[in-house]
Parts: structure tokens; C-alpha cells; sequence
């Protein structure tokens, strides 16, 4: 994903009021779900993701194919 899709899109997602949950995608085919705002954070095309069990995932623009509304969620109203 080009860096400023990336900032712009991450953000987008991250920002939302109110929160609903996004997946991230990476190039490899894993996909990251994030259930909370603060559950991520994005600087400069990379990111730190953290799990609910506490492990961290550090990504950058290169690795993300896209991100989405997580499956299964619909939008709030």
C-alpha cells in the first residue's frame, strides 16, 4: 500500500467515532483485528499493533495490502 493511502486510511479507521472494529491485511495473508482505537497506533507509513493478549505486531505501508471493516460487524448507526 503507497504511505500516504496507508496514513490516510489508517487514521480514517482508527478515528472513527464511534470506534467500530477494522482488520488489517497484510501481504502475507494475515490479518490483523482490531477492537479498539488504542489497540494501534500509526507514525511515518509503520504501525504497532497490539494484541489483546499483549503481543505487539510492528507492520509498514509495504506490508499492508488493505484495510477493511472487520467481517461480521456491521456499521453502527
Amino acid at each position: 500500500m503507497q504511505i500516504e493511502a496507508f496514513e490516510r486510511s489508517s487514521r480514517a479507521f482508527a478515528r472513527r467515532t464511534p470506534f467500530e472494529p477494522f482488520a488489517v491485511e497484510l501481504v502475507s495473508g494475515s490479518r490483523l483485528e482490531v477492537n479498539h482505537p488504542e489497540a494501534v497506533a500509526f507514525n511515518g507509513g509503520r504501525a504497532v499493533y497490539i494484541a489483546p493478549d499483549g503481543t505487539p505486531s510492528l507492520f509498514d505501508h509495504d506490508r499492508v495490502s488493505r484495510l477493511e471493516r472487520r467481517k461480521g460487524t456491521e456499521p453502527r448507526q
